[in-house]
Parts: structure tokens; sequence; C-alpha cells
């Protein structure tokens, strides 16, 4: 597929209250509605990105832009942000000001689930056709959102980077769950702090931790500010220490059940779905769609490798496009 000039590629911002929470959406294309059953010009087909933790729309800025052109601005390509991930406008609260509680625990991994499906009840019409692209533990939320809402007309689910396993016994699991269900609350004060700093010296200090890259997509740097929040941190190391709970066996069933439309992407060197956890989901599943990385993309491939890997997509999926 050919790809068109990211620089015109028509960009939409919003931030909206999903499930009573601060949610951050970026749309790329000319539709901004998907919603009016009525309208004769909805797409056929909703791009709908699923974000990792932390789950910040703008890290998947340069990766929709390249997959919209990618696929010949043809289909919208939206990315929604986890329920309280994205530091909200100036004069939008975290939490919506209202009696009604539409969740328990928005913030929460289950929470998570509801909030993206309840988004897609209300903002897109039940004729258009899904791809769902998700990564990390998107991929695990994706999954959940395929078995409780089976009326969904998923074309197909592209799980990248797929944690949907064992996640606090992976090596990065096994570093990261002490500090996460342990001692996340020692991290509030020193983010706290750090809150104060002027924008232009917390750039500097995002620019100093990923000094090691050799290429760093700049909507990354920016991004990465919203670190520097209180609550941000809290809802993002809550459903992270959530994360090392729950996600513990692979749901096969749901997996067999919608196997022709997965398809799941390892990476080689990936410390929270080591490579094992390819050999044996290939192995039960030996006609599945199940890839191994050949490129040494990094689990966190929207750092550096954006548009290496929407071209990848593009490629997969032209056969599925072509019968639309």
């Amino acid at each position: 597929m050919k790809s068109g000039s990211e620089e015109s590629v028509p960009l939409h911002e919003e931030f909206i209250y999903c499930c009573g929470a601060a949610t951050h959406v970026l749309k790329c294309g000319p539709w901004k509605d998907l919603s009016k059953d009525e309208s004769k010009n909805l797409p056929r087909l909703l791009f709908m990105i699923i974000p990792g933790n932390p789950g910040l729309a703008g890290y998947y800025r340069t990766f929709i832009q390249a997959l919209y052109c990618g696929l010949n601005q043809q289909y919208p390509v939206w990315v929604v942000s986890h329920a309280g991930h994205c530091k909200p406008p100036s004069g939008m609260e975290m939490i919506e000001d209202t009696d009604i509680k539409e969740l328990e625990d928005v913030f929460g991994l289950n929470g998570q689930v509801e909030h993206k499906l309840n988004f897609l009840k209300k903002n897109v019409s039940k004729e258009i056709k899904l791809v769902l692209i998700a990564h990390s533990i998107g991929c695990y939320i994706t999954l959940e959102m395929m078995k409780r809402a089976s009326e969904l007309q998923v074309l197909r689910s592209v799980l990248l980077f797929p944690t949907i396993e064992r996640m606090a016994q992976s090596p990065q699991g096994k570093l990261m769950t002490p500090l996460l269900c342990k001692l996340r609350y020692a991290l509030y004060m020193p983010v706290y702090l750090l809150s104060f700093l002027p924008e232009g010296l917390k750039a500097s200090l995002v620019r100093f931790a990923l000094r090691g890259m050799k290429t760093c997509d700049e909507s990354s740097i920016t991004t990465s500010i919203n670190l520097f929040s209180v609550d941000c941190i809290a809802n993002i190391l809550y459903m992270a220490s959530q994360e090392m709970m729950k996600v513990v066996e692979r749901d096969s069933t749901t997996i067999k059940q919608n196997l022709k439309k997965l398809i799941f992407y390892y990476g080689t060197g990936d410390s929270w779905c080591p490579q094992h956890y390819y050999d044996e989901i290939k192995m039960d599943f030996p006609d599945g769609d199940i890839r191994l990385c050949e490129k040494g993309l990094r689990h966190a491939f929207v750092l550096d490798a954006s548009k290496e890997m929407a071209a990848m997509i593009t490629d997969w999926l032209q056969d599925d496009l072509t019968k639309l």
C-alpha cells in the first residue's frame, strides 16, 4: 500500500469523560463522529488502537499517522487512552463531577476493559467493522473485549508484544511486582516534587532518561511529561499492580474461538513476554497467525519504531482489506 504525506494528515484531539474518567482520544482522518447510524458517509472500517501501560494516547501519535497514510487515508485510525492515564487540560478534572458512578473501579484492569467497550458503544456505530490493534496489556484488554462483547464486528485483532499470561513470572515481572504491589506509594512524593519543575526542565529529564536510543520519537518526549503528574502516575501504577496479580493464565478458550481473527506478534528479547511464551502458544495453536519479530524491535516500539510497525501491519492486512 502506498503511503501519503504524514505532515498533511488530519489529526483531531479530544479530551472526554468516558465511564466518568478523563480520557484522551486522537483521531486520524476527517471522520470525527462515527456514532450516527443514519449517516451515509460513515466508513466501513475503524482502526482502533488499544494502548499498553502507560496508556497515553500521545505515544501512538506517529504510529496512527503512519498507519493512516499506509492505508491510503481510506479509513479512520483512532487511539483511546486508558481511563485516568492522561493529564486533563485546565478546567477538567480527572473524575467527572457527578453523583452517578458508571463503574466501581474504572482505573483498574477490569474497569479499563469496560471503559473501551463503553467508548465503542457511545462513539462508534454498530454497523462499522473494527480492526483492533493492541499493544502489551492492551492485548489482554482486547481479548477480554472480544470475550465480553461477541456482537462487536471485529474483522481483525493485531496483538503486538502481547502480555496475556504469567506477567508476574516474566523476567520484568519478577523485578517489578514487589515495586508495583508493595512499594508504589513511595514513588508518589518524588513525582509530586518533580511536578513543580518547569516544562522545559521536565522535557530535558525525559530526554536524559531516553538518551540510550539512537532515535527517539519527539511525540514520546512531550507525552512523557504527563508522567510528572501524581494523579496519572497513581492510576498507571495501580493498573500495573493489578496486571501482575490478574494476568496469570492465558485465555486459550477466547483465543481458540477467535483464532482466525487474531494476529500475534512476539519480540525476541522481550522481558515482559519472553520467547518461550511464543514457543508455547505456537505449539498450542499451530494454525494461528503467530509471528516472531525478526527486526529486533523493542517492547515499547512506539518510542522509536512506530513507522516500521505501521508498515508491517498494513502489509499483513492487505488481503483482508481487499475483500471488504
